[in-house]
């Protein structure tokens, strides 16, 4: 079991370090040149910018049992059919029961986004403590399952 991490804007990085240190577990991180990360107990892979290039590269590294970490509910579709489980950094796990669900969502946000009315949505709430433990948490009780 690994650990691969879409790094471009992950909020939990920090956690995810402590957690594959403690458990003695591979830890990828995959970014674009945009975001260039520094781990000092994980291989950062940088990938030329591109339309997802960086999906893709994560993609073709993980394997059934890894563990990714992604915002991306395209990329968590992707991940499960490759029987690889995928963990937001919410804390909320991506599966068969719920990633149509999160889709249809983000389709609709992307319709009301794209709409010429002035539609307000809010931006996420500003990350506590509390989330980052239940992250931590969560991310934990992954690992032993």
């Amino acid at each position: 079991m690994r650990l691969l991490v879409d790094g471009d804007a992950c909020p939990v990085l920090g956690i995810i370090e402590k957690v594959a240190r403690a458990k003695q577990l591979e830890l990828d991180i995959f970014c674009d040149m945009n975001h260039a990360l520094y781990s000092d107990i994980g291989k950062v892979h940088i990938i030329d910018q591109g339309a997802d290039a960086v999906d893709f590269a994560l993609l073709k590294a993980v394997s059934k049992g890894d563990i990714v970490i992604t915002q991306d509910y395209g990329l968590a579709t992707l991940v499960l059919t490759k029987e690889a489980k995928a963990l937001h950094p919410d804390g909320r796990l991506y599966n068969n029961d719920n990633i149509e669900e999160m889709l249809f969502g983000r389709y609709v946000s992307k319709k009301q986004r794209q709409s010429k009315q002035k539609i307000h949505l809010r931006g996420p709430k500003k990350r506590t403590r509390e989330d980052d433990d239940y992250f931590y948490q969560q991310l934990l009780l992954l690992i032993e399952t």
